[in-house]
């Protein structure tokens, strides 16, 4: 997946814009800046989006490419954002150490995916949150017919209500729900979309 992401995000255009994820900025709005990770930041919108409003963000992701392209995106809007290139399980990060963490379609294959939520979970301070938009299982449907609505492939890969609730039990649900929505987010998220929206806090 790694080359994957490289060659995808090798253009010079950004693949899903420059701006933030819509539900991710909504939500993002209603807290208090403050420590913020982003897993799987890709090109940077969201992590970038997130600097200009106060946040010190830290962010991964397996692409050097996306890395080189955020970057360059925290440099046009005048904010620093710490992004590395790594994987769950080498990550640097501490337990407790942030306070919200965004995953926007940051998609990855069952089970690693329950251990990575775990991990996840684990760098949250007591009173954190984590938002998250992702494609639902019935997006495929919509993908078929449009295939620049995007999203993976592979049904172990998209998100359901039930284990959404499954894989952030320890967290208290704030938010939850599957609905349909027209994403125009670069070339790649375009067109009527099915989406798992999900907002948890970490309760001391």
């Amino acid at each position: 997946m790694k080359d994957f992401w490289n060659e995808r995000y090798s253009q010079s255009e950004y693949i899903y814009g420059e701006a933030p994820n819509g539900f991710f900025k909504a939500e993002l709005d209603k807290l208090s800046p403050g420590k913020l990770l982003m897993p799987a930041d890709g090109e940077g919108r969201n992590g970038v989006y997130a600097a200009t409003q106060g946040w010190d963000v830290c962010a991964f992701d397996q692409s050097e490419a996306g890395q080189r392209k955020a970057l360059q995106l925290a440099a046009k809007h005048g904010v620093q954002i710490d992004y590395i290139v790594a994987s769950f399980g080498q990550l640097p990060y501490q337990p407790g150490q942030f306070d919200a963490i965004g995953l926007v379609f940051a998609h990855f294959p069952m089970p690693e995916r329950k251990e990575f939520y775990q991990e996840l979970i684990s760098y949250l301070k007591p009173g954190g949150t984590i938002i998250l938009e992702s494609f639902s299982k019935n997006h495929l449907k919509h993908s078929d017919v449009n295939p620049k609505a995007g999203g993976p492939r592979d049904p172990n890969m998209l998100f359901s209500i039930a284990e959404a609730e499954a894989e952030f039990a320890p967290l208290e649900t704030l938010f939850l729900e599957e609905m349909e929505v027209e994403l125009l987010e670069g070339d790649h998220h375009v067109g009527l979309s099915s989406v798992i929206r999900y907002v948890g806090r970490l309760n001391n």
